[in-house]
């Protein structure tokens, strides 16, 4: 559809629920306060319209799946995994934590699977937030010492951790936790699917914690199946 400022906060949601989440990042109410025009919104909440409006109209944009990530360079592959993956995560993660602290306060006395998602929420996301700092700290620069040894033709300084593939074994073991609850949180939430009678908030949710998954599955993907058997093989090289 196309955004003006005229429309309401709750007609933008109702075609299409991912436009919720950026709504709530700006800090608009889209549930119960969401009969009122974007144009009073924005004055309310003090938002820039035309940043709103960016924000609505790439919110359906994924990611090319064409993309062939396995003949990037190292260097630019973990750039796109933290400008990527690691702000989506950052970003999304406070936005998930209050949807599912609104959605248990408000319908967990009903629906006690969202109590049981709002614990299992507060762990992982604690716990990617810590593997994410891990891997930006630690592995993803010793990578980049590696591709840069290769380029100068020198040996990389020997890493503290003994090899490439102990902090890889920890990363991948995190990835598989992180995997295992996210699906069990689908179990939980029969896929993500609302009650038929759920307000714009519990969609809203579940909406998003579909999207968290799919893209933790690409995260996962470019990390273990490119960048961790790369950077074994590179070490090889490189340190012989």
């Amino acid at each position: 559809m196309t955004i003006t400022q005229n429309n309401t906060v709750a007609q933008v949601v109702a075609e299409n629920i991912k436009a919720a989440h950026v709504f709530k990042k700006h800090g608009i109410d889209f549930c119960c306060g969401g009969g009122i025009s974007i144009e009073k919104a924005c004055e309310k909440n003090n938002v820039d319209f035309k940043t709103l409006e960016q924000d609505l109209l790439i919110v359906n944009e994924l990611p090319n799946r064409g993309v062939d990530y396995n003949n990037w360079d190292l260097n630019f592959l973990m750039g796109h995994i933290i400008n990527i993956h690691h702000s989506y995560v950052e970003e999304s993660s406070q936005i998930l934590l209050q949807y599912a602290e609104k959605v248990a306060n408000v319908h967990g006395h009903h629906y006690t699977e969202v109590v049981q998602v709002h614990i299992l929420l507060q762990d992982i996301i604690s716990e990617l937030a810590s593997h994410m700092k891990k891997e930006e700290l630690i592995l993803f620069p010793y990578i980049q010492q590696l591709v840069e040894a290769e380029k100068a033709g020198t040996p990389a300084a020997f890493p503290q951790f003994g090899s490439v593939n102990n902090p890889i074994k920890m990363m991948e073991s995190e990835h598989e936790h992180a995997g295992d609850t996210f699906k069990a949180i689908a179990k939980i939430t029969n896929n993500y699917t609302p009650p038929e009678e759920a307000c714009n908030t519990f969609r809203a949710f579940y909406a998003l914690l579909d999207e968290f998954e799919q893209d933790l599955h690409q995260h996962i993907h470019l990390e273990n199946n490119i960048l961790h058997p790369k950077a074994k093989a590179l070490e090889i090289k490189v340190m012989g």
